[in-house]
């Protein structure tokens, strides 16, 4: 399987990343175990995870993910051929979220802890704090990073403004550099990256790996109903995508669907592989059959023409 640098960093991506926010929520610890089996046997290697997974949960209080994709790669030794993104910054029950220099170093090795590793090839600021300085952020990665416990570092949820500044601070000062970008980005949620990101993106040479990739579960087209949102325990986010434009979308989804032979999840995934700024959409899956689906975008090459059915229902 051919892979992709993610940014400038050494990190050698493949197209798809596995999503470990249903780990220790709709996915039990023996089930996530023969979902990642079957992830790492196809050839694929980042796992996306976050200090704050899955803390929603009835009875959990953060960490849950971490946990199980560490218990995992010490059953499997197999840590040196996993890429592991996680993230920093939400709220773990102090309150607030927090991005200052003693949280990050404090938080980062409660992760490492969970995750069983000495190090975290990705540590991702997962939402930006406007009040505290970009460079009081950058500081702390420059240390986890000469400290040896990450070796690259990216963003989520930031602005524009704030991405742009953090850039400058790392040339000026000397700081690691954001490689990667997690936006929210998928077929109908496309206006905020495509009109604030993808240019910086494509201008300081940042990957992109794309959360919210399926629109919560609304481009794999089992929700075409208010009554299907009752379906999952993923349903109540999707009724926002019940418009017109959705429909559209979803239509020209079905369109293409059917001239690939395959799922409209699978043609979900591959249209976001196929975005010269995307390095590898992120996607979760509580089974092995949706699992197989997501990967099989990586097979599929999408024509002219089913890019243009695509691109036009889902304008923006």
């Amino acid at each position: 399987m051919d892979k992709r640098q993610l940014g400038r960093s050494s990190l050698q991506v493949a197209p798809f990343a596995f999503g470990g926010n249903v780990f220790g929520w709709t996915v039990d610890e023996t089930t996530a175990f023969q979902l990642l089996d079957a992830f790492s046997a196809a050839g694929y290697n980042l796992i996306d995870t976050a200090d704050s997974y899955s803390r929603w949960a009835p009875g959990n209080k953060g960490g849950e993910s971490e946990t199980i994709i560490g218990n995992w790669m010490k059953q499997r030794r197999n840590r040196d051929k996993i890429l592991v993104a996680t993230k920093v910054g939400s709220d773990m029950g102090q309150g607030k979220r927090d991005i200052s220099k003693k949280y990050i170093l404090r938080a980062a090795e409660d992760s490492l802890r969970r995750l069983q590793t000495d190090y975290i090839d990705l540590y991702q600021t997962h939402w930006d704090v406007e009040s505290v300085p970009v460079e009081e952020t950058l500081d702390a990665y420059a240390q986890l990073v000469k400290e040896g416990k990450a070796r690259w570092i990216g963003a989520s949820n930031i602005s524009a403004i704030r991405l742009n500044n953090s850039l400058e601070a790392s040339d000026r000062n000397g700081y690691p550099r954001y490689q990667a970008l997690q936006p929210q980005y998928n077929l109908y949620d496309r206006e905020k990256f495509e009109k604030d990101f993808e240019q910086i993106c494509l201008e300081e040479n940042i990957g992109v790996i794309t959360y919210y990739s399926l629109a919560s579960g609304f481009l794999t087209g089992k929700y075409r109903s208010e009554a299907d949102l009752r379906k999952t325990a993923r349903g109540s986010g999707v009724k926002r995508y019940l418009d017109e434009r959705g429909f559209r979308i979803l239509a020209a989804l079905d369109k293409v669907t059917k001239q690939y032979d395959t799922t409209p999840a699978t043609i979900a995934i591959a249209w976001l592989q196929s975005m010269p700024s995307v390095t590898a959409p992120i996607a979760s899956a509580t089974s092995v059959a949706q699992l197989e689906s997501l990967m099989k975008a990586a097979e599929i090459k999408l024509g002219d023409e089913a890019m243009s059915v695509l691109n036009e229902a889902s304008k923006w």
